[in-house]
């Protein structure tokens, strides 16, 4: 199938379950991620200074990578108090971490000069290393421009329906590893609300194999304030931790294996992310399209690359993202 008849699939069945899009039994808010962000500063035993955060509760055996990631920015972030802003961030993940357990994360000052400062922050739990970053932050200057554009003929999110819309009438099991509990999770615990083009893969890969595909997010409500960050740092954190989720997702849909397939196991890798432009005031508690693509899949790991739009077209941020996919049948 190809991009056009997967996008022109979607608009079908968007027509039938838009009318019910965003209706839960519940009213799923963004407090995951500001409980997230919640970093109380800690006696640094190995490096410059130390802070502590918690995983956010999710269904699967081990945390959420995206908050190591959010936490590891708003931990760089707290220790940068010269208006300089990040600009990148690369990390390696390296051990799983226990989920709604405290994290430490140990912030090495590596450089502060006038124009570029570095951070190296190291994430702890039970006494051993489970995630390692660099992140690099500018003070900004004059330059010329340039920006990806966004992919056109994009639905608009309010034709789509929500998680919670498209997962309503499919049953946990039947085939699947789908749980009520994963199936809440993904309709309304994980602080965004998330609407895909040309479909999900949550329970199939709904859309075709092809390996584009793009998500519409905005938070469930507006963010909320965050101790110690200021907005803009808050809202860099905010997309450090929603890039997470789906990231893996083209590679899966090229595979032809969505997340519910029994035997599937994924895990992030290595991970990489570049904020070109700082969003407006307001702009991260509206719909952003998340484009993504597969670049590459073998050997049990695949890399998918992402980048976030404003709906004017603005590019406001890259990610790249390794992952293990290991299924049942040994891997892709």
């Amino acid at each position: 199938m190809s991009a056009q008849e997967a996008r022109s699939a979607q608009e079908a069945r968007s027509a039938e379950r838009a009318s019910t899009a965003g209706s839960t039994r519940t009213s799923p808010t963004s407090e995951v991620l500001a409980r997230a962000l919640e970093l109380t500063p800690a006696e640094p035993q190995r490096f410059d200074v130390a802070f502590t955060a918690t995983t956010q509760p999710c269904p699967w055996p081990k945390a959420y990578g995206g908050d190591m990631v959010a936490q590891a920015a708003a931990a760089a972030m707290l220790t940068v108090t010269d208006g300089k802003a990040m600009h990148s961030m690369h990390s390696y993940f390296m051990r799983p971490v226990d989920i709604g357990a405290p994290v430490t994360y140990e912030v090495e000052v590596l450089r502060d000069g006038r124009g570029y400062a570095t951070r190296q922050v190291r994430a702890f739990q039970n006494g051993k290393p489970a995630y390692t970053c660099l992140a690099s932050f500018a003070a900004g200057e004059e330059g010329g421009r340039y920006a990806a554009a966004a992919p056109t003929d994009v639905p608009a999110p309010e034709s789509l329906p929500s998680s919670a819309a498209y997962l309503a009438d499919v049953a946990p099991g039947s085939g699947t590893t789908m749980t009520d509990a994963s199936k809440e999770y993904w309709s309304a615990g994980r602080s965004f609300d998330m609407r895909h083009v040309p479909g999900p893969v949550y329970v199939e890969v709904d859309g075709g194999r092809v390996a584009q595909q793009a998500v519409w997010i905005r938070p469930f409500d507006a963010l909320r304030p965050v101790d110690g960050l200021t907005d803009a740092q808050r809202d860099l954190a905010a997309l450090a931790y929603v890039c997470d989720y789906t990231i893996l997702e083209p590679v899966l849909r090229v595979l032809g294996v969505p997340w519910a397939q029994p035997g599937l196991v994924t895990a992030s890798l290595d991970h990489a992310m570049w904020f070109h432009r700082a969003p407006g005031p307001g702009v991260l508690d509206g719909w952003l399209l998340y484009a993504q693509e597969a670049l590459a899949a073998g050997a049990g790991r695949g890399v998918g690359l992402g980048r976030f739009f404003t709906p004017d077209g603005e590019h406001l941020a890259t990610v790249v993202q390794e992952g293990m996919i290991r299924t049942s049948s040994g891997g892709s």
